[in-house]
């Protein structure tokens, strides 16, 4: 006897290894994955512009990878004391202007230099409504707190999220044509909209994923929402605000993706990573005793033979801290 439904994963037509360069740009669940990938070595940079939860912003955003633009001044506003942009996360912002600028240049700069090596694009949508700037009719990334009245909340369709990703998408694969885009949609709930307008806003961003992912052979569906919402199905698998995942269904959730897309070699290389990037957290209470100075040249050792076995890894920084136990 079975107590839950699980979801059967899709069969995709490539695989993840080291070898491939990954960005990823979207809600915070993005962050969940990316920083896995990041903490297990992948070639991976992370929401380059922030946390950002619409479509239009995320394509937007992919439209600046691809030019040779850098932001200006002009593209900054101040708000509270701060300077902020309508395309950053408020993790950008900053009370100096030229700082907050400068910060903004660097994170593009860097992704635009990540970007021809690219070979595999994750893209997780958290929303489908969206706030629109009343003077210029521009949607923006975040409202970095300015006052409701000087926008208009509305839900985008079906059409306009399609038709925001078919260019960038196209261009995209034309100068990188070993890449592969995967789509999520974030399980975490925008509960303040409400639980009906909510699903609805995900039902929006379902439907478009589905046309997008129909038209593009490059374009792939990987069912994140589902697997929490369908799958666990449970408020045990929430934090406390009963609205974003806890620990326990990221987990499940990255184990999935890892069985959708990490081969039997990736995966065993995995675990070896993970076994050292847990030991190098280790502290000890006794770190000048003979017996942790022997766990620390044991880490060591096994660092120094995958760098020589893979020599993508980079372990510096896990030797830095054991060095200094």
């Amino acid at each position: 006897m079975t107590f839950r439904t699980e979801l059967p994963l899709p069969s995709f037509p490539f695989r993840i290894t080291h070898l491939d360069a990954f960005l990823s740009i979207g809600s915070c669940f993005t962050e969940h994955i990316g920083t896995r990938l990041s903490t297990l070595k992948f070639k991976h940079l992370l929401n380059p512009f922030g946390i950002i939860y619409n479509p239009i912003s995320i394509a937007e955003q992919l439209e600046w990878l691809l030019s040779n633009k850098k932001f200006a001044t002009s593209d900054l506003f101040q708000h509270q004391e701060l300077w902020h942009s309508w395309m950053h996360h408020g993790s950008f912002s900053g009370l100096d202007q030229m700082e907050a600028l400068q910060k903004m240049n660097q994170s593009l700069h860097q992704a635009q230099a990540l970007l021809p090596s690219v070979t595999r694009l994750l893209l997780t949508l958290g929303t489908a409504n969206v706030f629109v700037l009343k003077e210029s009719g521009k949607i923006v990334a975040n409202c970095h707190k300015m006052p409701s009245q000087i926008f208009t909340k509305r839900r985008l369709s079906v059409e306009e999220i399609v038709e925001s990703f078919i260019p960038i998408s196209q261009k995209l694969k034309l100068q990188y044509q070993e890449l592969q885009i995967i789509f999520t949609v974030s399980p975490v709930r925008h509960i303040r909209d409400g639980l009906v307008e909510n699903q609805r806003s995900k039902a929006t961003l379902l439907l478009a994923m589905e046309e997008i992912c129909n038209k593009f052979d490059f374009a792939h569906y990987f069912p994140a929402y589902e697997s929490v919402i369908d799958d666990l199905r449970d408020y045990r698998f929430f934090e406390a605000d009963m609205i974003h995942p806890n620990s326990v269904a990221i987990d499940y959730v990255w184990q999935r993706f890892g069985e959708a897309f990490f081969d039997k070699n990736t995966q065993e290389l995995i675990s070896q990573i993970e076994a050292i990037t847990n030991a190098s957290r280790h502290r000890a209470f006794h770190s000048q005793s003979t017996q942790h100075q022997a766990f620390v040249r044991k880490q060591l050792e096994k660092m120094q033979a995958l760098e020589v076995n893979y020599p993508f890894l980079n372990f510096e920084s896990e030797k830095a801290v054991l060095n200094k136990s």
